[in-house]
């Protein structure tokens, strides 16, 4: 028996698992219900491969609607709220340049203040904080390339990353972002 994987006869069944970029991809769906492979790919900075195999498993675990590509916007808050923090705990290293994000997210200004500052880690990054490991590997270009699904992310950081109180006030602006995707 491989680690992971059950053999019952001469069938091998393996327990598919969820990724962290695969909440990338729920969140731009709810941001753009239904939206095609390729411009998942284009939005998300993801391999259209990766956004397919994403699809596959979000149904799996029942964060897509069935039959379609727009996510359970219900389940998708509960998930990124109460098992997102423990399924992809942050990892938090060394200060870096890089791009905001988690409560020192532009999302969070005038709502919080912090001395220290979070950070995905970009070359060429105009704030300097401690990295934050991002859920997908070239999220740091978003900012520019999707505003909103950068709003979502780093909101999703400050869930993984924050205080009580941060996690609190993250998880009502993540709700207001999700439920009312337009604003």
């Amino acid at each position: 028996m491989i680690h992971g994987s059950y053999t019952f006869g001469t069938l091998m069944f393996k327990q598919p698992t969820l990724r962290p970029s695969d909440l990338v991809v729920a969140c731009q769906l709810a941001i753009t219900p239904g939206a095609q492979f390729l411009e998942l790919s284009s939005v998300t900075c993801l391999s259209a491969g990766e956004c397919h195999n994403a699809v596959r498993r979000l149904r799996l675990s029942k964060l897509l609607l069935p039959a379609e590509r727009s996510t359970s916007v219900e389940l998708l808050l509960q998930f990124l709220v109460h098992g997102a923090p423990f399924a992809f705990p942050a990892v938090i290293g060394q200060e870096v340049a890089g791009v905001p994000t988690g409560h020192s997210a532009p999302v969070f200004d005038g709502l919080l203040e912090s001395a220290e500052q979070l950070v995905w880690p970009q070359a060429d990054g105009t704030v300097r904080g401690r990295s934050v490991v991002p859920l997908a590997p070239r999220a740091a270009e978003l900012p520019e390339k999707n505003p909103k699904l950068y709003e979502l992310l780093t909101l999703s950081d400050a869930l993984r990353t924050g205080t009580a109180r941060v996690r609190k006030l993250a998880a009502e602006l993540l709700g207001e972002r999700l439920t009312k995707p337009s604003a």
